[in-house]
């Protein structure tokens, strides 16, 4: 059976690949919820970076405003490259409680979403309270050194040299329950400065256009879990009757804001442009859903709701420089992003 083609772009894009991102989080919640915030936050931190800035990409890839009722329908995506310095993560560092230690022999250091290939993941022994070791688990190893992130928007050319842009995409299944739900929505402004400081005659005095832009974007997403008790292990007295671990999902809101200034040059049908600009990305993510955590030998005892972690993920400045081609109706752009999460983007469109 064919797959719908939004799905099966967005598969592709966010890089989710099998069961991979649920396997890896699951193995994460094998702790108490202390322990497994501190390791979920450190795991994960490029992946919360790498959205941040995938989310507040490809707004605009021109200075010039479109004019009265023009419209343009883009698709495009981001790629966010994971820097040598969020690659990995030291266990040791992170503060774990004395229940959660590495196991004799393992690394200490462990990679992250976006780690290298081939890294060994460390090893973790859980304890009791009363000193019994009662389980081993590993952490999950790199999902992808590239976190993408998909945007389609609409943008519609207004009066006074303003442009809006509203980006939409609806809560969709990513082809499988492994590989979760999407959801976005946004909305942008652009407004062209040198047609107020030139008037109808700043094309001619000025070869450049400049304009101001800011956009908003909230990208929701949610990934099943399947996290159960270790083979053998019944539920404690404070569990009893809260082992229903069918509803465990992970449930990530992710925030952008991104104000630029661009500058750009129209050459017959191929457009230039640069621009600066400050962008930040407020993360949420929390755990919903039952959550057994093995406390002792024969026994586990059973989180509800374990984690939420509220975090800036982006807060900083960025270098913009690309191009735009202009082909009848069609339209295809290409961008890079200097920061210190480096991010490519490239899309096609539609204008009339």
């Amino acid at each position: 059976m064919k797959k719908p083609l939004l799905p099966l772009i967005m598969v592709l894009s966010l890089g989710l690949y099998q069961a991979k991102a649920q396997d890896g989080v699951s193995q994460l919640l094998r702790t108490a919820p202390d322990d497994a915030t501190k390791l979920l936050n450190a795991y994960a931190d490029p992946l919360f970076k790498g959205l941040g800035t995938g989310i507040n990409n490809g707004w605009a890839n021109t200075a010039k405003s479109k004019g009265l009722l023009h419209f343009e329908l883009r698709v495009s995506a981001s790629g966010t490259f994971t820097p040598t310095g969020d690659k990995s993560f030291d266990v040791t560092q992170l503060g774990l409680s004395n229940n959660v230690r590495l196991a004799p022999g393992s690394p200490s250091t462990s990679p992250t979403f976006g780690g290298n290939s081939g890294a060994t993941p460390a090893k973790l022994d859980l304890y009791s309270n009363n000193g019994n070791k009662v389980d081993q688990f590993t952490l999950p190893g790199r999902i992808t050194p590239i976190t993408p992130a998909p945007q389609v928007q609409l943008t519609l050319g207004l009066i006074h040299n303003t442009d809006v842009t509203i980006r939409y995409i609806p809560k969709v299944k990513l082809g499988s329950d492994n590989i979760g739900k999407l959801g976005l929505i946004g909305f942008g402004l652009k407004h062209n400065i040198m047609e107020d400081i030139f008037g109808g005659i700043g094309g001619k005095l000025v070869p450049f256009d400049l304009a101001i832009a800011a956009g908003y974007t909230r990208l929701n997403y949610e990934l099943p879990l399947e996290v159960r008790p270790s083979s053998g292990k019944v539920p404690d007295a404070s569990s009893v009757g809260r082992t229903d671990f069918s509803d465990q999902r992970l449930e990530g809101h992710f925030n952008g804001f991104n104000l630029q200034a661009i500058i750009s040059k129209k050459l017959v049908f191929f457009t230039p442009f640069a621009a600066v600009g400050y962008n930040t990305t407020r993360a949420n993510v929390a755990l919903a859903g039952n959550f057994p955590v093995t406390n002792g030998l024969a026994t586990y005892t059973v989180y509800t709701d374990p984690i939420t972690i509220k975090r800036n993920a982006i807060n900083a400045f960025k270098v913009d420089a690309g191009f735009q081609l202009d082909l009848a109706i069609f339209k295809f752009y290409a961008s890079g992003s200097l920061a210190k999460y480096k991010s490519v983007t490239a899309g096609i469109g539609l204008s009339l």
